[in-house]
């Protein structure tokens, strides 16, 4: 008796779909380069240096104009520290519509649940005098309180889901509205707004003009001039933390059992509705928690004009979800891929002739396919044929088939 293949597994078939979603919208784009350079009469070099650079983008490191104005690759320790910078926030939303689908829910209110915590932290950032208290206390709280911002924000949908069978999308769209004009009107006229540097009103103070800013823990000399800081690492323990919690505990059981079946878990003595709201919360805690790990690097401004406006960051965890087909650990890889792809696209600007929105319909491609990765994953799985019944001879033969219908009328 053969041993069955154990490589060739389910999840092995769900990064191979993944991949392959990747791989033809880099091929879409590679295509799409060429024909913006037959239409602006460029040459057909011209693409195949956009190709380079959509590829490989961080690894970008600016012309050699003593060989002749050729790109040079190697290295580039500034792209990388940024792009671990701006994945984070991407990890942390996809892990927020991740965790919501496993428990069944379609947590579209991201973007109001990190906006709640992007204005939780800067205020207490700034709020607290950190002549007082530490500075690593203050961005503590600061971080504990976006949590919990956005985790009762997060609530909102999920209890209307639960006692009322709302659906959550309708809610979750109406409450980042929400979330948009709360947040203009709480920095209306408030003390945390920038009036020190000329044309800035429409931003916040920096929180690390309280001297509130993340920890480096030696990435700023590993990657030097980035804006790369702990809040990666901190992501990253969240995102194991959260495959841990999902797929190894009894709690992470009910979820997804809530999320197979509300009939089910319920019949199993299970509260599917305290699951409903539990996930919710969690999942607007997560997204929250990404919008305070971006803000309080220290540096970054933050503005506060949000009542026409969602932050795109929020959206973006959807498909950085779909790209990871909502594993915790995979929303780490396709956050990553995201901010890999934003840097070439400024890269692919500066370099070229092409504008960033190449990379932009590039990646628009890539999250359009990523929605296709189960339809990849099952024609990988094939379709499997019933095998033949062997009659064995003196055994009781078959049961006959029963007659078709047209079969008795003739």
């Amino acid at each position: 008796m053969k041993k069955q293949r154990t490589l060739w597994n389910d999840g092995s078939k769900t990064v191979a779909a993944s991949l392959l979603s990747i791989l033809m919208g880099v091929i879409f784009g590679g295509i799409l380069l060429v024909l913006v350079a037959l239409f602006l009469k460029m040459p057909l070099a011209s693409a195949w240096e956009g190709f380079r650079i959509v590829l490989a983008g961080i690894f970008n490191t600016g012309r050699n104009y003593d060989a002749g104005s050729v790109l040079t690759f190697g290295f580039n320790p500034r792209l990388m520290g940024d792009m671990l910078f701006r994945s984070t926030p991407l990890i942390m939303t996809g892990l927020s519509v991740a965790l919501a689908y496993k428990t069944g829910l379609f947590n579209i209110g991201a973007p109001g649940q990190y906006l709640m915590g992007t204005a939780a932290s800067i205020m207490v950032a700034l709020a607290i005098d950190t002549s007082v208290v530490p500075a690593a206390l203050v961005w503590l709280l600061a971080f504990l309180a976006a949590v919990a911002a956005g985790a009762l924000w997060g609530c909102i949908p999920g209890l209307f889901k639960a006692y009322l069978n709302v659906n959550e999308v309708i809610t979750s769209i109406m409450t980042n509205w929400i979330a948009a004009n709360l947040v203009t009107l709480a920095f209306d006229g408030s003390p945390f707004i920038n009036l020190v540097d000329y044309g800035k009103t429409g931003f916040t103070l920096k929180t690390s003009t309280n001297g509130v800013a993340t920890a480096k823990l030696g990435m700023d000399a590993l990657f030097g001039g980035s804006s790369a800081n702990a809040g990666f690492l901190v992501a990253l323990v969240l995102a194991i933390v959260s495959y841990v919690v999902i797929s190894k505990t009894t709690f992470g059981y009910e979820l997804r059992c809530c999320g197979s079946s509300k009939s089910a878990a319920k019949y199993a003595g299970m509260n599917e509705k305290r699951s409903i709201v539990l996930s919710m919360a969690i999942a607007g805690g997560l997204a929250a928690a990404g919008a305070a790990l971006y803000y309080l690097q220290g540096d970054v401004e933050f503005s506060w004009h949000t009542s026409m406006s969602l932050p795109a960051t929020g959206f973006n965890g959807i498909p950085v979800a779909l790209l990871a087909s909502c594993n915790p650990i995979g929303c780490v890889f396709s956050g990553m891929f995201m901010a890999y792809l934003n840097i070439s696209g400024n890269q692919l600007s500066t370099f070229t002739a092409y504008n960033e929105y190449i990379a932009d319909v590039i990646v628009a491609v890539i999250v359009y396919l990523s929605a296709f990765t189960l339809f990849f994953k099952g024609l990988m799985d094939g379709r499997r044929k019933a095998a033949p019944i062997h009659h064995q001879p003196g055994a009781a033969p078959p049961p006959a088939e029963p007659a078709r219908e047209e079969e008795k009328q003739s």
